[in-house]
């Protein structure tokens, strides 16, 4: 029953382990693609006319 426990704990854990890296991935990614793209809006502001 316990060794039962324990695989099914083994395998949560290794799956939010890599749960958690692909958001990391995904969290850099967005933040470099925002970064990015407010510089090109700082770049190109001066060609806006009100």
């Amino acid at each position: 029953m316990n060794e039962k426990v324990y695989k099914t704990m083994k395998k949560v854990g290794a799956c939010n382990i890599v749960f958690g890296i692909l958001l990391i991935v995904f969290g850099v990614t967005v933040g470099v693609l925002q970064i990015v793209h407010g510089g090109k809006l700082l770049n190109d502001k001066k060609e806006i006319t009100f």
